[in-house]
């Protein structure tokens, strides 16, 4: 299945979608590795991944295309 074929709600992995839900609580990157029990750099491949699926230039683009494609709610 190509990402084309996929639909939006398997666009984020489990653990991307838990780092972003955090992420628009206003959760610092610190915080929310605590929070999930894995490491701050961890942390930053999720949000680096789900930029790059994305095609957008950083967190706020992504946290906004993520609102509209209604993978995130705030």
């Amino acid at each position: 299945m190509t990402d084309m074929e996929r639909s939006p709600r398997q666009l984020l992995t489990k653990r991307e979608r838990e780092v972003f839900e955090l992420l628009v609580q206003d959760h610092t990157t610190k915080d929310i590795a605590n929070k999930l029990f894995i490491s701050e750099k961890t942390v930053r491949n999720h949000i680096s991944n789900t930029i790059q699926k994305l095609g957008v230039k950083g967190r706020s683009q992504a946290v906004i295309e993520l609102i509209r494609m209604g993978e995130l709610r705030i």
